[in-house]
């Protein structure tokens, strides 16, 4: 199997789920956007997003069906099944559209659009996802206060998936210290080697500069 990544918070959480699970396969960074590499990769993912997981029989793209495949050939319970997969799910589809999304769109504003030449910060869509990120964030504290992780007793994909955006955070200045509880399981993950150095031993370049405002 190959798992094609670049540093960007999706691919990220794809490798470090890989690194995690110790799954048996080849990394191999890609730019499938770039003209000399896009045919290739239009063949694996129509939409041409990373990361992309080959040796399945398809290929797989999306970051959560690649946790899903790996945690199944591995034999591990990293993604959830049995009686506890509605519970990780219920955080999986919860997060997305609330806590992951608010993380996303200000680190889209703060570090994407100045990264990638694509425009001025709009500090007034930064204040409003700052709100959405609060109201969710709540609602995650308040949770994580009576839990040690997401799901059980253990650390699981729903755990990975929440935090993707996280170790961005120097870049998107969310105001996290405001929540004790998310720190405090945040902390716990990044003690995970695997997800704190994801791309230690693989040839990985750096993401572009963030240009000043």
């Amino acid at each position: 199997m190959k798992l094609f990544f670049s540093r960007n918070p999706n691919p990220r959480l794809a490798v470090a789920v890989a690194k995690y699970l110790c799954a048996d396969i080849d990394f191999e960074f890609a730019s499938p956007f770039s003209p000399d590499q896009s045919e290739r990769f239009r063949l694996l993912n129509p939409s041409l997003s990373i990361p992309i997981l080959t040796g399945p029989p398809r290929p797989l793209w999306e970051a959560d069906a690649i946790a899903c495949y790996l945690s199944r050939h591995v034999g591990s319970d990293f993604w959830r099944t049995g009686d506890a997969e509605p519970e990780m799910i219920r955080w999986l589809s919860w997060g997305k559209e609330n806590f992951m999304r608010a993380c996303d769109m200000v680190h889209f504003e703060r570090g994407t659009k100045r990264r990638y030449a694509l425009g001025p910060t709009d500090q007034q869509r930064v204040a409003e996802w700052l709100a959405e990120f609060h109201a969710a964030a709540l609602i995650l504290d308040a949770e994580l206060a009576g839990r040690e992780w997401l799901v059980d007793e253990t650390v699981s994909y729903a755990d990975f998936r929440m935090a993707a955006f996280l170790p961005f955070n120097e870049v998107a200045k969310l105001p996290l210290d405001l929540y004790p509880s998310i720190c405090r399981w945040y902390r716990q993950i990044e003690a995970i080697d695997a997800w704190r150095d994801p791309f230690g031993g693989l040839d990985a370049p750096e993401l572009p500069p963030i240009h000043a405002a």
